[in-house]
C-alpha cells in the first residue's frame, strides 16, 4: 500500500492508503477527499480531480498526453506542476507525496 496524503484548499490535511494500479483520483474518490470530484468518472474530459504535485515527484511520473494538457489548459488556477489526478496511477515511487488539491 502507498500512503498519499492530500492538502485541502482549507489547509486541511488528509493522509490516505492507495493501492497500487489505481488512479491517484480512484484513491481520492474512495476516501472521500474534499475537492476531488471526479464528475467524468476519470475519463479525462473534465478537470475536476485537477491537482498540483511537488516537484520531485512531478518530475518523476510521465509526461502528460495531449488531452490532460488541453483541460489544463482552460483553468485559471492551474499551476506549473498541476496534473488530473486521474491520469496518475499509483505506484510504490509515489509512496509519501503530499498533493495540494485546489480550490
Amino acid at each position: 500500500m502507498t500512503k498519499i496524503s492530500f492538502i485541502s484548499p482549507k489547509q486541511k490535511k488528509v493522509t490516505i492508503t492507495a493501492i497500487p494500479g489505481e488512479t491517484l483520483m480512484e484513491a481520492a474518490v474512495r476516501n472521500n477527499v474534499t475537492g476531488i470530484d471526479a464528475d467524468c468518472e476519470g475519463g479525462c474530459a473534465c478537470a475536476t480531480c485537477h491537482v498540483i504535485l511537488p516537484d520531485d515527484y512531478f518530475a518523476a511520473l510521465p509526461q502528460m498526453e495531449e488531452d490532460e494538457q488541453y483541460l489544463l489548459d482552460f483553468l485559471d488556477n492551474r499551476q506549473r506542476n498541476s496534473r488530473l489526478s486521474c491520469q496518475i496511477e499509483i505506484s510504490d515511487k509515489l509512496d509519501g507525496i503530499v498533493v495540494t488539491v485546489p480550490e
